[in-house]
């Protein structure tokens, strides 16, 4: 269980390093985003993010609907996706995608504060 667990954090820093690289790349106009690796190894780390965490919720018997912490994480991963993709492909400026690329990061550090302290709204 242990190495899911480390395999799950892992994943989740690999992922939030490569979007913030990706952000910034997206800023600077890179061509280093139409690199193949640049577009296949998150694909990659979030598939295993997210089946590590598949496996925790089903190991430890956790389902969103007995946890509002883990209804929180999910509800804030479709939100942290929808902007990532505004922020990373489907942002029509450079200014709306970098708002979207920041407010993504925001969610993302949303979602570890809740898997840290299991509150959903965090202390309120």
């Amino acid at each position: 269980m242990e190495l899911v667990k480390t395999i799950h954090v892992g994943c989740a820093l690999l992922s939030i390093i490569g979007f913030t690289v990706r952000g910034i790349l997206m800023m600077r106009d890179s061509v280093i985003l139409q690199m193949r690796f640049t577009k296949i190894a998150p694909h990659i780390i979030d598939t295993l993010l997210l089946g590590s965490a598949i496996w925790l919720a089903v190991q430890y018997g956790l389902g969103p609907g007995d946890n509002p912490w883990l209804m929180a994480k999910i509800i804030a991963l479709l939100v942290y996706i929808g902007l990532g993709t505004v922020a990373l492909k489907r942002g029509k400026t450079k200014q709306v995608r970098v708002f979207a690329w920041l407010a993504a990061l925001l969610v993302f550090a949303y979602i570890v504060a809740v898997a840290v302290t299991k509150m959903p709204l965090l202390g309120v």
